[in-house]
Parts: structure tokens; sequence; C-alpha cells
């Protein structure tokens, strides 16, 4: 009953920016974050970075903070990834994640992905 649509992925030189779309729909969520994971060749996914929805607190894997940029528009229930001074090993699959609370505090959840898109870095 939740859907995650990602865009913006594409090939880009190093040092180069990307601005990612997730476009949220269906059923809305009182509690929730949403966010971005990445996948690269013979790796294991990874998280990137989330939003809390509601108050707009962000957190960020080490290796990207500072070059990265979650953001989010309330009224298109779409979230955004800013990629900036993009490295080769940041190559990837990069999937939006949305994260409903499902119990008391954070502990219990249910993850929901989007289909994925790509983003190649060249040297």
């Amino acid at each position: 009953q939740v859907q995650l649509v990602e865009s913006g992925g594409g090939l880009v030189q190093a040092g180069g920016s990307l601005r990612l779309s997730c476009a949220a729909s269906g059923r809305a969520f009182s509690s929730y974050t949403m966010g971005w994971f990445r996948q690269a060749p013979g790796k294991e996914r990874e998280f990137v970075g989330a939003i809390d929805w509601t108050v707009g607190n962000t957190n960020y894997a080490d290796s990207v903070k500072g070059r990265f940029t979650i953001s989010r528009d309330n009224a298109k229930n779409t979230v955004y990834l800013q990629l900036n001074s993009l490295k080769p090993e940041d190559t990837a699959v990069y999937y939006c994640n949305a994260r409903q609370f499902t119990g008391r505090g954070t502990e219990r959840f249910y993850n929901y992905w989007g289909q994925g898109t790509q983003v190649t870095v060249s040297s």
C-alpha cells in the first residue's frame, strides 16, 4: 500500500553532482522516516542517510557526511538526496527507503523500498 518511485540517477564525472528524488504514495504514516541506501556490485546494501518526516532531523553515514544532503518536500511527499563532490566509489544503485514504526518507540518498524536508480561516477 506504500509505493516509492526514485528518479534522477545517471552518469556523472568525478567531482560532479546529482540530485535524486523519491516520491511516496499510498497510506500516510503518523510516525516514520525516509532515507536512502545504496548497493555497489559485490557489496552489501549500506545506509546513506535518513530524515525524520515530521521534524526534519537528518543523519548520514560517515562516508557521505559533508557531501550528501537529504531534504524533504512535505507537500509533494518527496524526499531528495543531493549528491555533491561525487567519487567513483559512490557508484551504486541507490534505493529509496521508508521506515514505518509499528510499535512503541523505534524498536519495531517495517521497511518499504523503491526500485532503485543507478548512479555511475566516472574518473
